[in-house]
């Protein structure tokens, strides 16, 4: 999400009388690859580019491809094969061992609907993953569609401008099917009439929020390494008690009092960091009332285990359901020491956890990093 605010930010500052640009986008992986489906590069007819699709072996030669898009008027896939031993081949002896497909989309600043507006819209809409469709590949000419076409699927309705109903149906099937996977990729669609086409069919989730609740010293290196990953960061604590540079980072700060009217859903996770016990124990059931997967609490395990007494004595039992949202301690074992260290480790297990990851060293992976297709 970090890359595409700062593809929007860029895009939003770009003088359309003296630039033209393009969006780069990798649509297919196969293999290994350093950046997966999504990843995004806005190319600028001038030389410069936001984003990238590669550890930083194919920008340069994505450049002149996003030129020449930009120059045809025209959406172009280009293939980038990196698994065989060709001199000629863009990337090859870098070790990637992959292939990538890249579709060049021209931007068209006069349309509301192109891919960089499209991603403003979604960043604009509540929190909620989006499902964006763009069309990779057409065998036969559609009225109104073209190969970069692209569109925010809402069901049939904004499917219409495919005026075959054929393949408004079997679109929306595909989108769904991608849609219960919880995944995003290629679909390929044939039809009797030999309207063959290509879709790249993209999940946008939200970006990972974080709610901090405490107002200690360590609030800010946690605060400003969970902004550097590029997720939202709220804090909870009374503002008079918490540090100019902390309040500057954050989104936003709410009182403790405020808490409860907080969007809070399943793509946000909870600290538990106020080093107060009591605070952290009236914390905890305000917590788990809310939809956040991961309820973290900083410390010892015996300090947590003393607060889950203490509220059972209390009457509030916490069940063995509610008790998988609970990470204490919280964070990856890499042996940290320093606040900067800690927070290192509790980014990572939040990171693990959303990823449904378990946080080992890759060393060890007997698969794949990611999922091959």
């Amino acid at each position: 999400m970090k890359e595409i605010k700062a593809i929007i930010a860029a895009y939003d500052k770009i003088d359309p009388t003296l630039t033209r640009a393009a969006l780069a986008i990798v649509v297919r992986v196969e293999g290994s690859s350093y950046r997966r489906t999504g990843a995004r590069m806005l190319d600028l007819d001038d030389g410069n580019w936001i984003g990238g699709i590669s550890g930083g072996c194919l920008e340069g030669d994505a450049l002149k491809r996003a030129r020449l898009a930009i120059n045809n008027s025209e959406a172009s896939l280009i293939t980038y094969d990196t698994s065989e031993d060709d001199p000629h081949q863009i990337g090859v002896g870098l070790g990637c061992n992959g292939i990538i497909d890249v579709l060049f989309c021209p931007l068209d600043f006069n349309d509301p609907n192109n891919p960089v507006e499209l991603l403003k819209k979604c960043l604009k809409a509540n929190r909620e993953t989006h499902t964006l469709v763009t069309i990779t590949e057409l065998k036969k000419e559609l009225t109104g569609i073209k190969k970069g076409y692209c569109f925010q699927y809402n069901g049939m309705d904004t499917l219409e401008e495919f005026e075959n109903l054929e393949i408004q149906e079997s679109v929306d099937r595909l989108i769904k099917k991608q849609i219960a996977a919880q995944k995003s990729g290629i679909s390929t669609i044939e039809t009797a009439y030999g309207n063959g086409l290509s879709l790249f069919i993209e999940l946008l989730p939200p970006e990972i929020h974080v709610v901090l609740m405490g107002n200690q010293y360590d609030v800010f290196p946690m605060c400003r390494l969970l902004k550097e990953i590029g997720w939202r960061v709220s804090i909870v604590a009374n503002p008079l008690k918490l540090n100019p540079k902390i309040i500057a980072l954050a989104d936003e700060v709410k009182s403790p009092a405020e808490f409860q009217n907080m969007l809070i859903d399943e793509h946000t996770a909870i600290i538990l960091m106020s080093h107060d016990f009591k605070t952290d124990k009236i914390n905890l059931p305000k917590a788990l009332n809310t939809a956040s997967p991961y309820i973290g609490m900083l410390g010892p395990k015996v300090r947590a285990q003393k607060i889950w007494d203490e509220l059972a004595e209390e009457g509030f039992i916490i069940d063995e359901t509610e008790m998988k949202r609970i990470y204490a301690p919280l964070g990856l074992d890499i042996g940290a020491i320093t606040p900067e260290e800690i927070a290192l480790s509790l980014a990572s297990g939040i990171r693990a956890a959303f990823a449904g990851r378990d946080g080992a060293s890759l060393k060890y992976r007997k698969t794949p990093i990611h999922p091959r297709s």
